[in-house]
């Protein structure tokens, strides 16, 4: 992209505005989430069959993330981000309207590709304010993604509640974030290709440096998804908790992540991001170690949560590592992307298969162990956080004008 010249006080303005295409992203899953039953009952699909057409919300992610980087040359980072992210709010409805099993599974795939490609253009940009405010915003940024998404659960919720049509409850969610979105599109930053730049390829593999990145977000992305998954479960079925108790404790999980990540942003700048993910592990580690060994459903919830703080800041740190690291940030970004996303498939189903054979207290010990990773190779970072720092200084001095 060009070296344009932004002022600071309009690269404070594209930050908050990034930070509201997160929450407008985030708000469309959580609206998602809790209309699953009515999406399953409407297509008349067993659970099995259920499980079959959410998995191709990952296959279509995974097929589109690396056309963001293509479609942002083609048209600059903020046409392409606000043409993404209107794919993405407007996919919403798609899954309601969805009679059978195939229908829906071609509407998840069309649903994943949107999230998918908006989350590589978001995750771009956000890297890119990162660069020119000189200082770590992409924990807060994804922090803004779970308040969302939190949003989004709760609207939703109030709607099942209410018994209303998750057709009409779609249409209105996706007519008001994607004017939501629309509008802070219009404030972030305009990048557009250098003449002499070359279009990055439609579709690449991933580079070594995003592989080893991407190692690392998938432990942590495991962690989170077989929490989020079976915490309930585990609570309810391994420490006898009532079924409040066990939704409580998912609730506490996603709590801890929103609120880590909202602040992480002042750890990282403090401590910096390899410290930062070596300290989350450890933490990671002890809260899967106190589920594992948990006697009680208070210790188990507290587990949980330990390990919400944990992981909360690790995958925005891979994506902005990933950013750092090479000349294509959104291609690295994608390859990061696609890891982690692979990583949020199959650990429910991992963690099942694995609970089916011996028992759920064995599949969080492997969580545990995935947990741990995080402080084994926090190092890989290090590299990159190298590499963008003196990216960071570049940007910075580019800038007219105090530091931010």
């Amino acid at each position: 992209m060009s070296d344009v010249t932004y002022t600071p006080d309009e690269v404070r303005r594209a930050r908050h505005a990034v930070a509201a295409v997160f929450a407008v992203h985030g708000a469309v899953t959580g609206s998602f989430a809790t209309r699953v039953p009515w999406v399953q009952d409407h297509a008349s699909l067993s659970a099995g069959q259920l499980g079959f057409a959410l998995a191709f919300t990952a296959f279509g992610a995974s097929c589109a993330m690396p056309l963001a980087g293509w479609i942002s040359h083609r048209f600059g980072s903020r046409t392409a981000l606000r043409g993404l992210l209107a794919l993405w709010t407007l996919s919403l409805v798609l899954p309601s309207v969805a009679p059978n099993l195939f229908t829906l599974c071609l509407a998840m795939f069309t649903y994943g590709a949107a999230a998918g490609m908006a989350d590589v253009a978001m995750n771009a940009l956000g890297v890119e304010v990162e660069q020119r405010l000189g200082k770590s915003v992409m924990s807060g940024l994804h922090g803004m993604w779970s308040a969302g998404a939190l949003t989004g659960s709760a609207a939703g919720t109030l709607a099942a509640h209410l018994g209303s049509d998750a057709r009409l409850h779609f249409a209105l969610a996706a007519a008001v974030l994607t004017l939501l979105g629309f509008a802070a599109c219009a404030w972030v930053l305009d990048l557009q290709p250098a003449e002499d730049e070359e279009p990055p390829p439609r579709f690449a593999l991933p580079p070594r440096s995003a592989l080893l990145i991407g190692a690392v977000g998938f432990c942590a992305v495991f962690a989170e998804g077989a929490s989020l998954d079976w915490s309930a479960v585990f609570l309810r079925d391994r420490m006898d908790g009532s079924a409040g108790l066990a939704a409580a404790s998912t609730t506490g999980f996603m709590l801890t992540m929103a609120i880590a990540r909202i602040a992480g942003d002042a750890v990282v700048n403090r401590f910096g991001a390899v410290r930062t993910v070596r300290a989350g592990g450890v933490l990671a580690g002890l809260g899967g170690l106190l589920v594992v060994l948990a006697g009680h459903p208070a210790a188990a919830m507290a587990g949980f949560a330990l390990m919400g703080l944990g992981i909360a800041v690790v995958v925005p740190l891979c994506f902005a590592a990933a950013g750092h690291a090479g000349p294509n940030p959104s291609q690295a970004i994608a390859g990061v992307a696609t890891i982690t996303y692979t990583s949020g498939l199959i650990a429910p189903s991992l963690i099942g298969g694995v609970a089916q054979a011996t028992s759920l207290v064995v599949s969080f010990t492997v969580v545990t162990v995935l947990a741990c990773g995080l402080a084994v190779f926090a190092g890989v970072l290090r590299t990159a956080e190298r590499g963008g720092g003196e990216q960071v200084s570049q940007r910075a001095a580019a800038v007219p004008g105090p530091r931010p």
